[in-house]
């Protein structure tokens, strides 16, 4: 359930992992449903699924994985073409 800031909540939903698959994440993030792949998002392959879905959302625009010590703005997951930097 999302919470308005005036009920006291904090006005973002948590995000939520559907998919761990041989291409890539699927996070679902205020009914968005996103891809992350593997070719643009390295980081998340071969990692334990439990580490995977352990993501918080400590701003409405940002994602962090504590586990994995990784941190995306959701832009960036949107349009990863125009965030090219890569991790190799």
């Amino acid at each position: 359930m999302k919470r308005s800031l005036e009920d006291g909540g904090t006005g973002i939903s948590p995000p939520e992992i559907c998919e761990i698959s041989a291409r890539g994440v699927t996070l679902l993030i205020d009914e968005e449903e996103l891809f992350l792949s593997y070719a643009d998002f390295p980081w998340f392959k071969g990692r334990a699924a439990s580490d995977v879905h352990n993501v918080v959302r400590p701003q409405p625009h940002h994602l962090r994985w504590p586990a994995l010590d990784i941190d995306l703005d959701i832009e960036s997951i949107r349009h990863s073409e125009r965030f090219p930097l890569l991790a190799r």
